[in-house]
């Protein structure tokens, strides 16, 4: 394991030669995701801090490495339901709808937005932003290909979102996942179809270092399973950013491990794992 010295180091050696900044990350996080890269890497300290000084490629690569990318279709489905049954019933009478998805990673969660949207017909009012500081899974994203066996479970996930409605059972909508999914099971693959293509506008974001660059206010954001790789400071920093983002009565919704708190908690309502802008 990296030593408190040797974090520190790569802290400053990072902050040095390029904008960003791990400083807030947190820390026994940080650590053991240095401690993977040496290994992987087949590297000591010293070897890994030239290495990153003297190669701007390998410095990129690096950041790839330290940013965790998981990601699943209809993660939490009972956050899902919420989602579909409350906040986009909310905002469904208004006029444009503007969501951002922060840390979208290779956009499993922008594709479950879009399907909601879709079913819910409202998928012509919204304007949809994903940003990640990873620009490869930014591309993958893009492309809306996934591996077919590391993601059949989560058709599970579909059924209970898009199927079911748990505040009324006696609804069912039978609608296939083939209806958005074009599975291919000799090549072990599923790929979005193309009606959820090219409508949602892709951005490298460094959630540490930038602010709001889209320059408009949102009706929601979603920012799940990031913060809990910050610390406290850092967590209060972009939940200030999040606020100073949304519209009036605007929903953040976070990862089932998250919560706002401090004082910055008095801005908003919580219901659940999303949280309304007061």
């Amino acid at each position: 394991m990296p030593t408190v010295e040797d974090i520190y180091r790569f802290h400053n050696t990072i902050k040095e030669i390029s904008k960003y900044d791990f400083t807030e990350y947190s820390e026994k996080s940080f650590a053991r995701r240095i401690e993977k890269i040496l290994v992987d890497y087949r590297l000591n300290m010293d070897e890994l801090l030239d290495k990153i000084t003297e190669e701007k490629d390998f410095l990129e690569q690096i950041v790839k490495d330290i940013t965790v990318n998981t990601t699943e279709l209809f993660r939490d489905p009972k956050v899902w339901q919420a989602i579909k049954h409350r906040i986009l019933a909310k905002v469904k009478k208004q006029g444009t709808i503007n969501i951002w998805h922060a840390g979208c990673s290779t956009g499993q969660e922008v594709y479950s937005m879009l399907i909601l949207l879709t079913e819910l017909d409202l998928l012509d009012r919204v304007r949809i932003y994903a940003t990640d500081i990873n620009i490869d899974v930014i591309e993958k994203a893009k492309i809306g290909e996934y591996v077919y066996r590391f993601n059949i479970e989560y058709i599970e996930n579909f059924k209970q979102v898009i199927q079911v409605n748990p505040y009324n059972f006696e609804e069912y909508n039978n609608i296939p996942f083939s209806k958005y999914f074009e599975v291919n099971k000799v090549n072990d693959t599923m790929t979005v179809k193309p009606l959820l293509k090219n409508i949602v506008s892709y951005h490298k974001h460094d959630l540490v270092c930038e602010d709001n660059i889209f320059k408009t206010k949102f009706d929601i954001i979603l920012c799940r399973n990031v913060l809990i790789y910050f610390n406290t400071t850092l967590q209060n920093k972009l939940f200030k950013l999040f606020s100073d983002s949304l519209n009036r009565k605007g929903t953040l919704i976070l990862g089932i491990h998250e919560s706002i708190l401090g004082p910055i908690s008095s801005s908003f309502i919580k219901y659940g794992n999303y949280y309304i802008k007061k």
